[in-house]
């Protein structure tokens, strides 16, 4: 049984986007959405888009960018019942387990993160993965900016510890639609177009 998603990110609430992503959503092959975050600008517009995204009638996951906070995506479930928080949660879908982390986006080391990829280690290990940041791992395609890697280098030792199927990010205009491997990962900036994911 296949599993088909799509997934997106750092969509500034680009009107144009926004419709073109959720017609696609629309579509019977997509079993539901999956956004890395900044869907928002600085939180404005995001219950706009998500009045659109409604109409898909189809769970919609989230992690926050460095455009909103857990806060703001927390107040929101309350009134989107599709809408799910993903940041710093576990959440089974399918035979994978859904792993989300947003916010930030500019740091290269995250002691808040260390901990929690700890805890999920220790109880996720050797399941079958998905891992969502809002910003990239270290050493990749996705986060060369000007001949210099500026991702995170906690998500890279997560990743290469724990190898999840495929790590989900964005953050890094400059890098949308990129891909590239860490491993036996592989690594995505779905960018505001957005790709769609199949898993087995």
């Amino acid at each position: 049984m296949f599993m088909k998603f799509l997934t997106f990110v750092d969509v500034h609430i680009d009107g144009a986007a926004v419709k073109a992503l959720a017609a696609r959503a629309q579509k019977e092959d997509i079993d539901f959405l999956l956004c890395a975050g900044d869907l928002s600008q600085f939180g404005k517009g995001l219950r706009e888009a998500l009045e659109i995204f409604a109409k898909c009638k189809k769970d919609f996951y989230m992690v926050p960018g460095n455009h909103e906070t857990d806060a703001l995506l927390t107040d929101v479930e309350k009134s989107f019942p599709f809408f799910k928080n993903l940041h710093k949660k576990a959440v089974p879908i399918g035979q994978y387990v859904f792993l989300g982390y947003g916010e930030g986006g500019f740091g290269q080391e995250d002691a808040a993160f260390r901990k929690l990829a700890r805890e999920w280690y220790g109880t996720y290990n050797g399941q079958s993965l998905v891992l969502v940041t809002h910003g990239p791992p270290y050493g990749t395609k996705i986060d060369l900016l000007n001949q210099r890697y500026v991702g995170n280098v906690d998500y890279r030792k997560f990743i290469e510890r724990i190898k999840p199927k495929v790590a989900i990010c964005g953050h890094l205009h400059e890098t949308a639609g990129a891909m590239d491997d860490i491993g036996e990962t592989k690594v995505i900036n779905p960018g505001w177009d957005g790709m769609v994911v199949e898993l087995p």
